[in-house]
């Protein structure tokens, strides 16, 4: 019984301190606890106002009271009822090296802010005016500069679901051409076979160009090489010629989706009942020989031998590995933001080159990883073969599953490249004025 009354007095001790602390406990305001971000809410309102570039247009006319009034109406919309403002207007100029601020006209709907306040900056640009970004050509300064990509009409593509070689040639000629001396649309396997032997199509540079092959896995292939000695039973002498143009010439050959020179097409030439891929696209042969299981690469063998300088000789052992989800690399990651293509930083690539044709290959380096290594394979990076301290020849090879994604495509050569891109000045005199929205809070909890 003693036991249960200490325990009562002990609760009633407890209780009577809470209650009695609470009383004389001094709460913070509403308002201290979860403070108004003064400074996001005034440039979410300059946004809101230059929706439709209203306040840029009155901004650069302020001997207009009428726009400058319904300005100030619009202002007091978008504000709480409890927040007083200030907005000025600045011209930009220049001066001594740095930025000068001029105030130009400026409305509020108080005479003090208070004690606290905080402020939102937002720069607008003149209606006349048009900003744009220039970019240095692929070959300005060392040679070629030429572009070419295979929108060959008689060459069926592989592995490109969802898209033509034709819609992924535009796209590329969209991404691209700003950045080469001259872009050529390599429209079918005879103009393909004139380049191939060193004559220009429209008089361009033939040597240190880009060729991308827009038809996936497999590769076209104009119809004087579809016979000795370009070409056996397995076609993978063909590809060999490849390396060793691409070689020759010092050329970048991009392989925008799974394995590179897996078949050989022509619709022209391939037109018998066993000239297809056995899932029903024609026109085509798969380079090896039939009794290769799925996984030989008679192809990207024979390409590396040619552009290694290396007698051909039949090999269809498997160099290219399945390693699921890949990342881009930091370089390339940085060229994305430089440039402004955003590829997704993650793919599937079931179509790696291992790393160990580097040893099979002494003198083929990485001149860029566009995906980080893994397990032991390269799932899209950009091959040198290097004489000496020259590069004679490049393969770009990106092991993704199925959909290409030519952005990828875009970047890795961006990337490896580096072209310049010259801005145009922003702050030039009479084109660009600053508005800096100042808000206070009165009144409320």
């Amino acid at each position: 019984m003693m036991r249960t009354i200490e325990i009562f007095l002990v609760i009633i001790i407890i209780t009577g301190a809470f209650i009695i602390s609470s009383f004389f406990a001094v709460l913070p305001s509403p308002r201290q606890v979860s403070p108004l971000n003064l400074r996001r809410l005034a440039l979410t309102t300059l946004q809101t106002l230059d929706v439709k570039y209203d306040l840029s247009e009155t901004v650069f006319n302020e001997s207009d009271n009428l726009a400058w009034g319904q300005l100030q109406i619009a202002l007091s919309a978008c504000l709480p009822p409890n927040i007083v403002y200030n907005l000025t207007a600045y011209e930009v100029s220049s001066g001594s090296g740095t930025e000068l601020y001029t105030a130009i006209k400026s409305i509020s709907n108080a005479e003090s802010l208070g004690i606290a306040s905080d402020a939102g900056s937002y720069l607008v640009a003149s209606s006349n005016v048009t900003f744009n970004v220039i970019p240095e050509k692929i070959g300005e300064h060392g040679g070629g500069g030429t572009l070419y990509i295979l929108n060959c009409s008689d060459a069926n593509g592989w592995w490109i679901t969802g898209y033509t070689a034709q819609s992924l040639a535009q796209d590329l000629y969209n991404l691209l051409s700003p950045y080469f001396q001259t872009t050529i649309m390599v429209q079918n396997t005879t103009q393909l076979a004139r380049i191939l032997n060193g004559t220009s199509i429209q008089g361009e540079t033939l040597r240190n160009a880009t060729v991308i092959n827009t038809v996936g896995e497999a590769v076209p292939i104009p119809s004087e090489y579809c016979k000795s000695p370009y070409f056996d039973d397995t076609c993978a002498r063909y590809c060999h010629f490849l390396g060793e143009r691409v070689r020759l010439y010092n050329w970048t050959w991009a392989s925008i989706v799974g394995y590179p020179f897996y078949y050989v097409s022509n619709t022209g030439n391939f037109t018998g009942p066993n000239d297809h891929n056995t899932y029903g696209i024609y026109g085509m042969r798969r380079v090896g020989r039939t009794t290769d299981d799925d996984g030989g690469q008679a192809g990207i063998n024979a390409f590396l031998q040619g552009l290694n300088n290396i007698t051909y000789t039949y090999n269809s052992a498997s160099i290219v590995s399945d390693v699921g989800v890949v990342n881009l690399s930091p370089q390339v990651l940085d060229c994305c933001n430089y440039y402004g293509i955003y590829p997704s930083p993650y793919q599937t690539s079931t179509r790696a080159i291992q790393k160990s044709i580097l040893n099979t290959y002494p003198h083929l380096t990485v001149g860029l990883h566009i995906f980080n290594e893994k397990s032991g394979c390269y799932p899209g990076a950009l091959y040198n073969h290097i004489n000496g301290a020259k590069i004679e020849g490049s393969l770009l090879a990106l092991g993704l599953t199925r959909t290409p994604d030519i952005r990828l495509t875009a970047i890795g050569l961006l990337s490896y490249y580096k072209p310049r891109l010259y801005h145009s000045e922003y702050t030039a005199v009479g084109t660009s004025r600053l508005v800096v929205l100042q808000l206070g809070q009165v009144g409320g909890v």
